[in-house]
């Protein structure tokens, strides 16, 4: 017997069709996934060009959080949830590849950072720039929280005037802020990361000191992963291709030898 197909009988089925037909429609959104990327904050605008080339061929996210990587070590030791972290030195990673909080293996030398003095407005920057008594303020990142700091503080001493500016020196959190003391004019120079001015709009306003690499130790720079989320593991796939370490060179980084890896424990 079939029982006729009254309106309170295809009404459900209408909404069933359609729920169906949205379903179908939004099936590939619904499979994307979200990475969270802690980057430290000399990389930040080198991560936003690798995130951008990333999401053209991946429906995937990628959530970049920046800030200094002494702050991302002791909220991902607090239970951030971050997937990835893109350090400024090699110290925090390993400290926590040795805590059980990585994917065992997985941490490597993504970059390593270049240090150089930058001062606006002037058409040449060498070695005298600061022993030169006239300027106010020399902007750092602090020593004790960034590793571009710990690096300006090591030139400063290797040229003697670390003890004799100390009432110049103005400390930001990491090397993002002290860029922004700079900017903003609070210290009439200062010593960041190449990469911050590499193909920026303060690139021209001024003139840098690529600082030699014998002055300060190398600031190597690693990546680990925190989970076992496999868009995570696709993005830092990603990050070691030819294009992407063409793309860091460009924007102020050496790479390292492949062979840089993080020391796991047996």
């Amino acid at each position: 017997m079939r029982w006729p197909l009254t309106t309170e009988t295809r009404l459900p089925m209408r909404l069933i069709i359609l729920l169906i037909c949205v379903i179908a429609s939004s099936s590939e959104p619904l499979l994307a996934a979200q990475v969270k990327v802690a980057t430290a904050s000399n990389f930040k605008l080198t991560m936003n060009r690798i995130i951008e080339l990333y999401e053209q061929q991946s429906a995937d996210r990628i959530v970049q959080i920046n800030g200094s990587t002494g702050k991302h070590y002791a909220q991902i030791k607090n239970g951030a949830p971050y997937d990835l972290l893109f350090a400024a030195n090699r110290f925090h990673p390993q400290s926590l590849e040795d805590s059980g909080l990585t994917i065992r293996g997985s941490g490597y030398n993504y970059a390593l950072g270049k240090l150089v003095l930058w001062v606006p407005g002037e058409t040449s920057a060498n070695v005298n720039s600061v022993r030169d008594a006239e300027f106010e303020y020399v902007a750092i990142a602090n020593p004790k929280l960034a590793p571009y700091g710990r690096a300006a503080q090591q030139v400063l001493q290797q040229l003697e005037q670390w003890t004799a500016l100390q009432p110049q020196i103005v400390r930001g959190e990491n090397v993002a802020q002290a860029f922004q003391f700079i900017v903003s004019g609070n210290a009439q120079m200062g010593f960041v990361a190449k990469s911050q001015l590499i193909g920026s709009e303060y690139q021209e306003q001024g003139a840098y000191w690529p600082i030699p690499q014998d002055y300060y130790a190398p600031i190597e720079q690693y990546a680990v992963l925190l989970s076992d989320n496999e868009a995570a593991q696709s993005f830092l796939q990603f990050c070691k291709s030819k294009q992407v370490q063409q793309l860091i060179v460009s924007s102020g980084y050496e790479i390292p030898p492949t062979s840089n890896r993080l020391h796991t424990k047996p």
